[in-house]
């Protein structure tokens, strides 16, 4: 898969594809079946897989100390959309210029003159342009004007109602990850470097890997069963594992993070790339007596 985060400049192999657009954040069952009508459109055309989606979220672009939200990190898309076959990935740049362009600038000046596209899916309440003024008949009747051809796709539901980045969230912040996966088709995923944290795990016998988690929604504090994918280094693999998801309030004031014990693993892991599976909550994070406690707790 290559990664295309500029449309002016495209090499002439990266044109004429057939495209899905939107965030996709979380790749949940919604926006794979985005993917799945893209898919068969690119076969039919005999044309490249492509998906568009913008950095930063437009989201943050506009309220950048909203509180956050994001289910994963343009690294972790990057590795969903490649899993899923994806051949080009149109990482565009959301900036001033961009957010800027009207709906019609946009299909003009993006999706036909820069990327040359031939066909473009996108959900049935896909918006563009500034101020999001235009919406998927807007679309249609650009696309029959300029040149590409649009698919609508319909949204996704399941027997808990809409399939949607939000209620993916929702249930997150309610320690239900098991919902998340239902809604996502996977186990939700943080990854991340491995970074230098305190090392009191390893003091206590329990060595961990610490990840940041800036930028992404929080799921409920506490403690969940895991796997983890360990991506980069002599460990590659895939563990169990249990994992803290929180502030850590034996130790005072902390900015949340996620640390990681593997089973039956003892080796450092630094700068290493790990993606972490959220299997089961297990329970809420807890201030105790002592380390002694903290130690037994563990056990």
């Amino acid at each position: 898969m290559r990664i295309i985060r500029d449309y002016i400049y495209v090499e002439a192999e990266d044109r004429g594809a057939a495209v899905a657009i939107g965030n996709f954040d979380g790749v949940h069952l919604g926006h794979q079946a985005v993917l799945d009508i893209t898919r068969d459109v690119a076969r039919r055309l005999g044309c490249p897989l492509g998906v568009i989606t913008f950095e930063p979220h437009p989201r943050t672009f506009f309220a950048p100390k909203s509180p956050a939200f994001r289910l994963m990190n343009a690294e972790a898309k990057a590795h969903r959309m490649e899993k899923l076959g994806v051949d080009l990935l149109y990482e565009l740049n959301f900036n001033a210029v961009l957010s800027s362009l009207s709906a019609e600038e946009f299909a003009r000046k993006v999706l036909c003159e820069g990327l040359g596209l031939v066909h473009v899916v996108v959900g049935e309440d896909f918006r563009f342009g500034k101020g999001r003024e235009g919406d998927v008949a807007m679309l249609r009747d650009l696309g029959r004007r300029i040149g590409f051809d649009v698919t609508v796709a319909e949204l996704v539901c399941d027997a808990g109602g809409e399939v949607s980045s939000t209620s993916i969230r929702n249930a997150l912040s309610a320690g239900r990850p098991e919902d998340a996966a239902r809604m996502l088709g996977h186990w939700h995923r943080i990854d991340g470097i491995v970074i230098r944290g305190d090392q009191r795990g390893r003091e206590l016998g329990y060595p961990t890997a610490n990840i940041c988690i800036d930028g992404l929604h929080p799921p409920r504090f506490g403690v969940y069963a895991v796997m983890v994918d360990v991506l980069s280094g002599p460990y590659a693999g895939c563990y169990q594992g249990a994992a803290s998801i929180g502030v850590r309030p034996m130790f005072g004031d902390n900015k949340p993070n996620l640390e990681v014990y593997l089973f039956d693993f003892a080796s450092d892991l630094y700068g290493e790339e790990l993606s972490v599976a959220l299997v089961a909550y297990q329970r809420p994070e807890m201030k105790l007596a002592s380390m002694d406690a903290l130690a037994y707790r563990s056990d």
